[in-house]
C-alpha cells in the first residue's frame, strides 16, 4: 500500500502544486493534471511519485481534506452557455461556471463575489453562484473592497453587531460612577496620545509624572476594550472572527465598529476613558545612562483623561524646538526612550526599520504623488513604551502561569530561523560583497545580524539586504507556549497595547485580569487559546496581504500614466526570464525581461545573483543601479513592464 502524507498545497498560477513532506528535503512538485481539484492552502492528502529529469521529486494529490475558502472576488463574464467569474487570485487556476439563475443579475465587467460549489471531479470546470455584486471594475471603492473580500475579511458588520455596539454607547457612556470608583485614577496625570495625523481609532496613551526624590512614573495606558466587549457576545465573536483591522491605502476595514473603535474605546483627549494600565517606577537616569532601573511595576484598570492628541509630526516638532505644549515631558520620554532602544539592540535586537510608502490621491482615488513615509523619532519613542509594556506583561503573566499551571496565555514568539534560509542569506550576500558569520550548527545570533544590517546602513543596498534578511528570518506568530522573541532578543513578549485592531491583545487583557483578580479560566483552556492563537496569525497574514496588494495596485496605477518616462532603480531580484527593478523613491517593482535585452543572449547565473551575456559577458547583477523606461502597466495583474535604458 502506498505511503500518504498530509499538508497544506500552495499552488501557482499555472497550476502546478508544491507539498512539503519531509523537512530535510525540497518540496515535492505536483503537476497541474496531479492536483486532484486542489486550490492553493487547501489541506490535502498526497503520495510520492518519483523525481522528475530535473531531480525533483513529484507527487499527486489523492484527496482534497479541507478547502482554504470557498469564495472567490473576480471579474464576471458571459459566453453563449451562461456567466463565468475570472478570479482575482491568479492561483485560482480555473475559472468558475456560473448559471444565469445564480448569476444575480451581474453583467460583465462588474467585480462579484462567488460561492463555489462543492468541486470533486478534475474533469469538470467547478460552479458556483454569485453572493454579491461588489462593483464596475477599475473603480477604485471596487478594487478595494475586492481586496478585503477576497482575503476573507468582510466590509460592514453584522445588524446584531452594530445594535450590539449601539447599545454599549447608550448604556456605557459617559461612564459610571461605581465603575470610576474601582478604579486607579489617573486623570490628574499629564496624559497624551501620540499617532499618525489621519488616525482615528486612538489605542494608546503615554503618561509622565515627576515624583522628586530621582523617580519617575511612566504609565503606558492602552484602551480598555475588554471592559465594552465580553466573552460570548456577537460583538466578541465578530471580532474573533476578523482577528485584525486590515489597513489599505486610502481606508481602514475596522475589526470593531466605528461606535467602539474611534468613539467609546477611543483614547480621545479631553474625555474621561477606561483603560488598562502598565505603569513603571523608574530611576530618573543620568544622562551617561545606558539602561533604564525599572523600580516597580503595576498593572491595573485605570480611569484617564488625555491632555492633549499629538500627531507624529506636531509631538516631533516640539522636541526639536517649536512653540508647543508639554516640551519638557516629550524630551525626558524622548531621551529615556533612547536608552531603551540602544539597551535593546546591545542584547542583540534586530534593527528590521524598512522604508514605506505613502500615497496621495485625487478625489477619484488615483494616484497623483507617492513617497516615502519619514521615520521620526517620536515613531521610536512610542515604540519603545508600547515594547516595555508588551515585555512586562508578558513576564508577569508567564510567571503567574508557572503557579497556576490551568491558566492559558497567549504570548508572540519569534523562532530562530531556519538554517536552510539562512544559508540562502548568506550565499545572497556574498554576491553583494558582505559576510554573514555563521555558527558550525548553521545558526546565527540576533547580534550578528544586527551587526550586519549596521554595516550596510546608507549604502546604495540597504533596503535590499533589509528585505532579503527579513524573508529569511521566521515568521512571527501567536502561540500560548512561549520560546521568546528572536528579533526583539526578549525572553517573553506578547501582545497587550492595541486591542482594538487585534483580538490577542484583547485576549492578553482578559488573561491578564484574570491573574490579576484570580479571575475563572475554563477547562479547555489551552486547547481553546491555542486555536485562538493559530486563526488569528492566519488572519494577520492575510491582512498584511490586502495591505501590500492595495500598495501594489497603486503603485501600477501611478506608474501607468507615465509610460514612456525613465527613472533610476535596484535591481532587486533576478530571474530566469528577468530582472526585477525596484524604483528609487517610489519603490515601484518592475521588470525587464532576459527576451527583451536584445544585445546578447542573457542566462541566470544563480549562484552569483546575476544575468550574464554569453557573448559580451556583460552582467546584471543585485544591486546594481540602472536606468529605466516604463514601457507597460497591467493594473488587473498589478504588473510593470520596464525597459534598460543604455
Amino acid at each position: 500500500m502506498e505511503k500518504t502524507y498530509t499538508g497544506k498545497i500552495s499552488i501557482n498560477s499555472k497550476g502546478n502544486g508544491f507539498v512539503s513532506f519531509d523537512e530535510n528535503e525540497d518540496d515535492a512538485q505536483i503537476p497541474a493534471n496531479l492536483t486532484n481539484t486542489a486550490l492553493h492552502g487547501d489541506e490535502v492528502e498526497f503520495t510520492l511519485l518519483s523525481k522528475n529529469r530535473w531531480g525533483k521529486m513529484e507527487a499527486k494529490v489523492t484527496k482534497v481534506i479541507t478547502r482554504a475558502k470557498t469564495r472567490f472576488v473576480g471579474t464576471i463574464e458571459k459566453d453563449q452557455s451562461g456567466f463565468f467569474l475570472v478570479p482575482d487570485d491568479k492561483r485560482m487556476y480555473k475559472d468558475i461556471f456560473i448559471k444565469h439563475e445564480d448569476a444575480m443579475n451581474a453583467e460583465p465587467n462588474q467585480k462579484v463575489q462567488v460561492e463555489m460549489f462543492p468541486w470533486t471531479d478534475p474533469k469538470l470546470q467547478p460552479q458556483g453562484k454569485v453572493l454579491q455584486i461588489i462593483g464596475i471594475k477599475g473603480d477604485n471603492n471596487t478594487e478595494m473592497h475586492s481586496i478585503v473580500l477576497e482575503r476573507g475579511f468582510e466590509i460592514g458588520f453584522p445588524r446584531e453587531v452594530e445594535a450590539e455596539a449601539e447599545g454599549l454607547e447608550k448604556s456605557e457612556k459617559p461612564i459610571r460612577a461605581d465603575e470610576i470608583k474601582g478604579r486607579r485614577d489617573m486623570r490628574g496625570t499629564l496624559t497624551c496620545t501620540i499617532d499618525p495625523v489621519d488616525a482615528k481609532d486612538f489605542d494608546d496613551a503615554i503618561s509622565f509624572k515627576d515624583l522628586g526624590n530621582n523617580e519617575i512614573e511612566i504609565g503606558v495606558h492602552i484602551a480598555d476594550v475588554s471592559h465594552y466587549v465580553r466573552t460570548g457576545t456577537a460583538l466578541d465573536k465578530e471580532a474573533r472572527k476578523r482577528a485584525f483591522s486590515v489597513y489599505l491605502v486610502d481606508r481602514t476595514i475596522p475589526m470593531l465598529p466605528e461606535v467602539l473603535s474611534n468613539d467609546l474605546c477611543s483614547l480621545n483627549p479631553h474625555e474621561d476613558k477606561l483603560s488598562f494600565s502598565a505603569i513603571f517606577v523608574i530611576e530618573k537616569p543620568s544622562e551617561k545612562a545606558q539602561s533604564i532601573n525599572i523600580k516597580s511595576r503595576w498593572f491595573g484598570k485605570t480611569i484617564i483623561n488625555s491632555d492633549k492628541r499629538f500627531t507624529y509630526e506636531e509631538a516631533q516638532g516640539v522636541i526639536d524646538g517649536k512653540p508647543g505644549p508639554h516640551r519638557e515631558e516629550l524630551l525626558e520620554l524622548n531621551r529615556i526612550a533612547k536608552i531603551f532602544q540602544e539597551e535593546k539592540s546591545r542584547n542583540g535586537a534586530i534593527n528590521f526599520e524598512t522604508e514605506e510608502v505613502k500615497f496621495r490621491l485625487d478625489e477619484t482615488g488615483r494616484p497623483i504623488e507617492v513617497y516615502k513615509k519619514p521615520r521620526l523619532e517620536t515613531h521610536k519613542l512610542v515604540e519603545e513604551y508600547m515594547l516595555l509594556a508588551n515585555r512586562e506583561v508578558a513576564e508577569f503573566i508567564y510567571k503567574a502561569a508557572e503557579k497556576n499551571t490551568s491558566m492559558a496565555s497567549i504570548y508572540r514568539i519569534h523562532d530562530l530561523p531556519q538554517t536552510e534560509k539562512i544559508l540562502d542569506l548568506s550565499i545572497f550576500l556574498k554576491a553583494l560583497g558582505y559576510e554573514l558569520p555563521m555558527k558550525k550548527d548553521g545558526t546565527i545570533s540576533s547580534r550578528d545580524i544586527n551587526a550586519l544590517l549596521k554595516q550596510i546602513e546608507g549604502t546604495p543596498n540597504e533596503s535590499l539586504i533589509k528585505t532579503a534578511t527579513i524573508r529569511s528570518m521566521s515568521k512571527a506568530v501567536y502561540d500560548t507556549k512561549n520560546i521568546g522573541h528572536f528579533g526583539l532578543a526578549y525572553e517573553y513578549y506578547t501582545h497587550f497595547t492595541s486591542p482594538i485592531r487585534r483580538y490577542p491583545d484583547l485576549m492578553v487583557h482578559r488573561v491578564l485580569f484574570n491573574f490579576l483578580t484570580g479571575g475563572p479560566h475554563a477547562k479547555d483552556e489551552f486547547a481553546a487559546y491555542q486555536k485562538i492563537a493559530e486563526t488569528s496569525s492566519e488572519q494577520e497574514v492575510r491582512a498584511a496581504e490586502a495591505e501590500r496588494t492595495s500598495i501594489k495596485l497603486k503603485q501600477v496605477e501611478y506608474m501607468s500614466e507615465r509610460l514612456g518616462q525613465e527613472f533610476e532603480g535596484t535591481i532587486s531580484g533576478v530571474t530566469e526570464w528577468g530582472m526585477y527593478i525596484e524604483e528609487v523613491n517610489t519603490r515601484c517593482e518592475g521588470m525587464i525581461k532576459t527576451r527583451d535585452l536584445t544585445d546578447d543572449n542573457y542566462s541566470l547565473d544563480q549562484k552569483n545573483y546575476a544575468i550574464v551575456g554569453e557573448r559580451t559577458k556583460k552582467r546584471f547583477s543585485l544591486g546594481d543601479k540602472i536606468k529605466f523606461k516604463v514601457m507597460g502597466a497591467d493594473i488587473e495583474r498589478k504588473t510593470l513592464d520596464y525597459a534598460l535604458v543604455a
